[in-house]
């Protein structure tokens, strides 16, 4: 399992950017994907979810309404819009999955937000 984790970078409060995340090495559309994020000093959090067939999503509560996660089957890739950023989005994200009964996790991608 292989998961490769693009989009960041630093952008302005307000600013919007999208995350990708490459997947190979399974069969992406039988398993479900997640987009967590780690601040300096925090915990690692559940940002996103999405289920196989990309027809239910669930948001960390700080971020519905902002962040969309989505899924492309056919591109083996899963995706996170993130629009109206704020300082506190700052953080490492990573994508993750958990197939064949075991966690994998991409290295991440560094968003910093700040003017």
């Amino acid at each position: 399992v292989q998961l490769v984790e693009s989009g960041g970078g630093l952008v302005q409060p307000g600013g919007s950017l999208r995350l990708s995340c490459a997947a190979s090495g399974f069969t992406f559309s039988l398993y479900p994907m997640s987009w967590y994020r780690q601040a300096p000093g925090k915990e690692r959090e559940l940002v996103a979810g999405i289920n196989s067939s990309g027809g239910s999503t669930n948001y960390l509560d700080s971020v519905k309404g902002r962040f969309t996660i989505s899924r492309d089957n056919a591109k083996n890739t899963v995706y996170l819009q993130m629009n109206s950023l704020k300082p506190e989005d700052t953080a490492m994200y990573y994508c993750k999955t958990r197939a064949y009964g075991m966690d994998s996790w991409g290295k991440g991608t560094l968003v910093t937000v700040s003017s």
